[in-house]
């Protein structure tokens, strides 16, 4: 066998030190956080604390007396934003570190680039008038994409936690620049309801780079029936309708997050009911999920509990509030929890398939045919 025939060795795995495992912890306790601080903004009725973005006042970056707890609260959600944006910086960085050469390098000089260019773009949009931290913001958000997709394509492994990485650190630049959006648009519900809805999806990202995390490399091969995985997925259009109508339920309610602005449009009563309905379908979804898993001994079947209990919880704050005419403490909580389940489902979805080293496709069909047959004669008995 001459040289040239030779298989090049593979790449040494991945090494997840415990800093990265750290900081990626904290980088999801940090998104869940400030879904409860960008909350607060809006149940106190602070959502206009600072008038100005990304100032705080025409004059100040920080909130003046005369703004009072709402511009306090207002900032403090603001430097919640910063907090969660160099976590995701810094889980980007190790990641990059761990599964490549250079790479850490390459996206610090995209970095450099990038605020030769945001900077360029203030100076040429503020004389006209125009948002020039805005310009600012874009450039920045247009390096991180270039710099994103540039060190994704020169990955050879482990290029779902860099992707996963990637996208946390754009997702936190793109919401600093959503959050300016609501205010410059006097809290317009939609922006504020994608707002919301973002926030949502990045504590499910964050969710999912710590299931990739720790579930190493190599191929996967699913490890539940396909109905359960059907079902499973099924499950995942039932919960997003139900966050979906529960925000335009949240958007055209009493807590438009300042006392001068009144919703208009939907029909808050009729949206609560409407709300309701794919919330219960999704329970009962979740219930034979999880008595599936269970009867079956699925793998999974420990987080299907996990999720049962979220969503019914969920369900039972939301009940709750609605009989006592939308108290903001619950409110609150009813928007920290959807995220929650919605991360417990991300787990769940994540994790119907196993390393196949330890599964084979052939072993995972047996274990399959076991376990229905186990489940046929449990039914007949």
């Amino acid at each position: 066998m001459s040289a040239s025939s030779v298989p090049p060795a593979p790449a040494p795995p991945a090494l997840i030190g415990r800093p990265l495992r750290v900081l990626a912890w904290l980088s999801f306790l940090a998104e869940v956080v400030i879904i409860g601080t960008g909350g607060a903004v809006r149940l106190t009725w602070s959502g206009l604390g600072c008038s100005e973005w990304p100032l705080c006042t025409p004059e100040s970056l920080v909130p003046l007396p005369e703004q009072g707890i709402h511009g306090l609260i207002e900032f403090g959600n603001r430097t919640m934003t910063g907090l969660v944006g160099l976590l995701a910086l810094a889980v980007l960085l190790l990641t990059l570190r761990a599964i490549g050469t250079g790479l850490v390098t390459r996206a610090l000089w995209f970095a450099g680039g990038g605020i030769a260019l945001g900077v360029a773009a203030y100076f040429a949009a503020a004389p006209f008038g125009l948002p020039a931290f805005g310009f600012f913001s874009g450039a920045l958000l247009l390096a991180v994409v270039v710099a994103g997709v540039d060190s994704l394509r020169r990955v050879t492994r482990r290029r779902d936690l860099a992707a996963l990485a990637w996208i946390v650190l754009g997702g936190v630049m793109a919401q600093a620049v959503v959050g300016g959006i609501a205010v410059v648009s006097d809290l317009n519900a939609f922006v504020v309801g994608f707002h919301y809805t973002a926030s949502l999806l990045l504590v499910c990202v964050t969710a999912a780079y710590l299931v990739r995390m720790n579930a190493g490399e190599g191929q996967r091969v699913r490890a539940v029936p396909t109905w359960f995985a059907v079902l499973t997925h099924v499950t995942g259009v039932a919960l997003a309708t139900t966050i979906l109508f529960g925000v335009l339920t949240t958007g055209s309610g009493p807590h438009s997050g300042d006392e001068n602005i009144i919703r208009t449009g939907f029909d808050a009563t009729v949206l609560a009911h409407v709300h309701s309905w794919p919330g219960y379908i999704l329970a009962a979804l979740v219930t034979v999920l999880a008595i599936s898993a269970w009867v079956l001994k699925l793998p999974v079947r420990a987080w299907t509990l996990v999720l049962v209990v979220a969503i019914l919880v969920q369900i039972g704050v939301g009940i709750w509030q609605a009989r006592e005419g939308l108290p903001e403490i619950l409110v609150g909580i009813h928007m920290m929890l959807a995220s929650l389940s919605a991360a417990a489902y991300t787990v769940l979805a994540l994790n119907l398939k196993q390393p196949a080293a330890t599964m084979t496709d052939t072993a995972a069909q047996q274990i399959h045919r076991v376990r229905i047959g186990r489940a046929r004669t449990a039914l007949q008995g």
